[in-house]
């Protein structure tokens, strides 16, 4: 009778919401061994840094000054798949989206994953593949806007939308990080190659999960119309198991696109839209914040960083 082998898995921060549903969907699988640590170590490095090296792999689910305090304290060989922000363009971190080029591979190896933002991720999987096949230049200007859930937002902000509200404003959509200066940017630039920062506006509006993310274009910044951008993305994409990308039909567009569709899900999907003269064309990626955008998404890295099948634990 073979014994299943037990991979030793510690969730640092596990109480924030990506952490909680990393650890939630690790605890229903039989070949992990969770790690635990004492309340009153949580918040000493060395404590921290003693359990993540008894480990297999360790997800980081952090603010970023404790992620990058801590790196150092980890011994190379111990897997680490850090969630928050702080090293997603850092050199010697793998960028953790499967799906593109040799990521897949270079994961089976690969020791420091940063797990891609949630905007992020709807704006690079329809855009890079582009970049990368010459469709979209790497100095365009780029404008971009992405409207998520209010479970983006953490554990206070989840609060606010949920508890007895007396804030009117909160049933409205709201747009945010007006300055154009959002945490996402450096790696949408840095994993796109492209030159100039797009214009992004991102939405919270009053539902708890769920993505889109609309990319706007003019026909003149790129080399293909929107039927040749669809065939691109559709080719790089083949056999994906999580990625889909709907064919280019304008005659068959939905009248609406809820955003909320995939909640629940790890997988997304990608729609090419245009005008009737196809002078404007739109990327689409609709996906679940919470799934592709964080926790489906780390844990669809480990899979193949340690050498399990890529979907296992995957809602698709």
């Amino acid at each position: 009778m073979d014994v299943l082998k037990k991979y030793r898995i510690f969730v640092d921060g596990s109480s924030g919401t990506t952490g909680l549903r990393i650890a939630d969907r690790l605890a229903a699988r039989p070949e992990f061994e969770l790690l635990t640590i004492a309340e009153a170590d949580r918040k000493d490095p060395a404590a921290r840094a003693a359990v993540i090296n008894q480990s297999d792999l360790t997800f980081l689910c952090l603010p970023d000054a404790a992620a990058k305090e801590i790196i150092p304290l980890v011994r190379q060989d111990v897997r680490i798949l850090d969630t928050s922000t702080a090293h997603r363009t850092a050199s010697g971190w793998l960028y953790g989206m499967p799906e593109l080029d040799n990521t897949r591979k270079a994961l089976k190896t690969a020791t420091r994953v940063a797990v891609p933002g949630c905007h992020a991720s709807g704006f690079i999987a329809p855009v890079a593949p582009l970049v990368r096949r010459g469709l979209i230049a790497p100095d365009a200007a780029l404008c971009c806007f992405s409207l998520t859930g209010y479970s983006g937002g953490g554990k206070s902000m989840i609060a606010q939308y949920e508890a007895e509200r007396t804030d009117e404003e909160l049933y409205a959509p709201r747009p945010y990080g007006l300055t154009l200066h959002h945490k996402h940017l450096p790696e949408m630039m840095a994993v796109c190659g492209l030159h100039t920062a797009p214009v992004f506006c991102p939405v919270v509006a009053d539902y708890y999960a769920g993505m889109e993310t609309v990319v706007q274009l003019q026909r003149t910044q790129l080399n293909g119309d929107a039927k040749d951008l669809a065939s691109v993305l559709a080719d790089y994409y083949a056999g994906s198991p999580v990625i889909t990308v709907h064919p280019f039909d304008p005659d068959n567009m939905p009248g609406f696109l809820p955003s909320n569709a995939l909640a629940g899900k790890d997988s997304m999907e990608i729609f090419v839209t245009a005008s009737p003269d196809g002078g404007q064309i739109q990327l689409i990626s609709r996906f679940d914040n919470l799934g592709k955008g964080s926790s489906g998404a780390a844990v669809q890295c480990m899979n193949l960083m340690l050498g399990l099948d890529e979907t296992e634990g995957l809602a698709l």
